[in-house]
């Protein structure tokens, strides 16, 4: 691999992952992003408290997707190499926490609206 270009990255996680789950994941992570904007858009505020127990969830989120890239690609921690497999699997944790976090507020911003109280 001379150039790391997009092109090349999707090549890479479509053999990693298989087509069809990679394009899924992009689909449910776009469907996530455009559901957290409408929140944001709608309520035009941010509440803490649903914000605390997205953050409650990161962790989870972290473990989560290193578990799933490590079940997906046949792995396991043994079979971690370098620095940049210690590096890879940090981004894969990121991601997952930052995911889990925008998910989880999003689905309670969407279950239970946030209130405004009139002004006195």
């Amino acid at each position: 691999m001379q150039d790391m270009t997009l092109g090349t990255l999707i090549a890479v996680f479509e053999e990693m992952f298989g087509r069809w789950l990679f394009w899924g994941l992009v689909a449910v992570a776009l469907v996530v992003t455009a559901a957290y904007l409408y929140v944001l858009i709608r309520d035009r505020a941010m509440s803490m408290h649903k914000f605390l127990w997205a953050q409650i969830a990161m962790p989870f989120g972290a473990v989560a997707a290193v578990a799933f890239v490590l079940r997906i690609t046949r792995s396991g921690l043994r079979d971690i190499g370098g620095p940049i497999d210690v590096i890879t699997l940090l981004g894969v944790a990121a991601m997952g926490a930052v995911g889990i976090a925008v998910l989880v507020y999003t689905a309670q911003s969407l279950a239970r609206p946030l209130v405004r109280r009139p002004k006195t």
